[in-house]
């Protein structure tokens, strides 16, 4: 396979090339990856989006990725995308993820990975997600019953991140 993560994550036609699959698989693959960076406790992944369409349901699938990956997920809603880098870092997250295709046409949509500093994740990481995806996730472990990864949901994440601003 060629190389899914571009310069600003992987991007795509929304149920064309970037599926609920490869939303799942990428999840798995995050969690998969940030656990073995931190295998003492239960990572935690802020995940926002923007509003196109595809957002909500691409959001739901990378978060059944990342909870039977066995991470909790915080859903941010709506929101810019600098407010998830700042959010990630904030809220202690072990990474953070945006959904969405910036400036692309309304059908396209893209996952945005952040390291838990805020920034890009290195390219050494995106190849190790990668290799899980490329290899249909087999060696991951997928969580059941306590070790599930759970879901929350903060509204209160847009209004942390303009108060930072002023």
């Amino acid at each position: 396979m060629g190389r899914l993560f571009g310069t600003d994550g992987i991007r795509g036609i929304a149920n064309r090339d970037l599926s609920i699959r490869r939303a799942e698989e990428v999840g798995m693959a995050l969690a998969e990856v940030i656990r073995g960076e931190h295998p003492e406790k239960r990572p935690t992944v802020v995940i926002g989006r923007d509003t196109r369409l595809s957002g909500e349901m691409l959001q739901a699938a990378l978060a059944g990725g990342l909870m039977a990956g066995g991470a909790d997920v915080v859903l941010l809603g709506v929101v810019p995308t600098p407010a998830v880098a700042y959010l990630t870092v904030q809220k202690k997250a072990a990474a953070g993820v945006v959904i969405s295709a910036s400036h692309n046409p309304y059908e396209f949509n893209g996952i945005k990975i952040f390291a838990g500093t805020g920034y890009k994740l290195p390219d050494e990481v995106e190849n190790e997600i990668e290799a899980y995806i490329d290899n249909d996730c087999a060696g991951i472990e997928l969580k059941t019953g306590a070790e599930v990864g759970r879901v929350y949901r903060r509204d209160d994440g847009l209004q942390d991140y303009v108060d930072h601003l002023y």
